[in-house]
């Protein structure tokens, strides 16, 4: 059925809260391999102003340093957020979409009590030309509330392979509301199609394959539409663990597909050493990167569990499937050996 395959024994040793001399478990409250949340565009946002007023700035690139540079300048007659004092507290943020998890969000700092706020700040980003072209530039303005509760008070996006790169001058623009392509396709991540499967123990009667603990096999058929990080294309593998363990023994992974959107793995991986039972405390975190010399970079993943948030009665932040990975898992846990087929989105993790 698939043209690569790896099997790896895999035991949760629930009762034990440190590892064994050589063993390959980890502790239960084991947090995942990949970690820290990336917020979208959007989150903290608690107002409901109408985006007004105008920014002025001007981008350019250094050469030389091989930055790109957005000189923010001020903004004017931004909405008011606190009406009974007649006040807003705005700052301005950018992102590089698609991928805003690769290059991070900037900021300015905050002008209190002014609805046309003076920032005269550069924004930096260390990025080559050829892939800052194929980025789009989202420049936001926000109130600022000490307790968190920010509120968005206008936007612009610019396409930048379509800038022209020799106005260097600081030009006013119109802040805009919401755009639906940063509300819906920022977080786009592309799909993947794969095939889970649950064989419980004993289950396969007097077979000689008949295992004698429960095996989970995955198998891990494409992926589409995958982030494009360079003019060049994308090099990408597929990650998997089986959590609460993040040690070398529930680490597999695919080939590196090169330079395509649209890589076929075909490539199944079976964990033994399961019981029923843990099918509720376990969760198969799928994670997919473009592979570069220095580093890999994340693209997207999905993480397949219940979703309790508990496992084994530890809380943990990575027992966060979706709706849809959930009912994925479900279907797999109440229909013992057979093949349950899925396409799911990938995600921020």
């Amino acid at each position: 059925e698939s043209d690569t395959a790896s099997e790896i024994s895999f035991q949760f040793h629930k009762h034990k809260k440190t590892p064994s001399t050589g063993s390959h478990s980890s502790d239960m409250a084991s947090v995942s391999s990949v970690s820290g949340s990336v917020l979208s565009v959007y989150s903290g946002d608690f107002g409901s102003v109408d985006a007004q007023g105008t920014v002025e700035f001007a981008l350019d690139y250094d050469e030389k340093n091989r930055e790109f540079q957005v000189h923010v300048s001020q903004c004017k007659d931004l909405a008011v957020v606190d009406e009974k004092k007649g006040r807003s507290d705005p700052y301005v943020k950018t992102y590089l979409l698609p991928d805003k998890a690769r290059m991070g969000k900037r900021k300015t700092s905050v002008k209190k009590r002014t609805v046309n706020p003076i920032y005269n700040e550069v924004l930096r980003y260390k990025i080559e030309k050829m892939v800052l072209l194929i980025q789009k530039l989202n420049l936001s303005v926000w109130h600022n509330d000490p307790l968190g509760r920010n509120s968005f008070l206008g936007e612009i996006e610019v396409d930048l392979a379509s800038w022209d790169w020799s106005n260097r001058k600081l030009n006013w623009y119109p802040l805009k509301p919401r755009s639906l392509s940063a509300v819906n396709g920022v977080d786009h991540r592309g799909v993947m199609n794969l095939s889970i499967k649950y064989v419980p123990p004993g289950s396969l009667g007097k077979c000689p394959k008949n295992p004698p603990t429960g095996e989970v096999h995955i198998w891990v058929k494409d992926v589409k539409d995958l982030l494009q990080l360079r003019p060049s294309g994308v090099d990408s593998f597929v990650k998997c663990y089986v959590l609460p363990d993040t040690s070398k023994k529930s680490y597999q992974k695919t080939r590196v597909i090169k330079r395509d959107p649209n890589p076929i793995f075909n490539h199944t991986i079976v964990y033994d050493g399961f019981h029923t039972e843990d099918l509720k405390d376990a969760c198969v975190e799928l994670t997919v990167w473009d592979h570069e010399k220095l580093t890999n970079h994340f693209l997207g993943g999905i993480r397949l569990g219940l979703g309790t948030g508990l496992s084994y009665g530890v809380s943990v932040d990575w027992m966060d499937s979706t709706q849809e990975e959930v009912a994925f898992w479900q279907e797999m846990m109440s229909a013992a050996n057979e093949w349950i087929e899925g396409l799911l989105p990938l995600r921020s993790l």
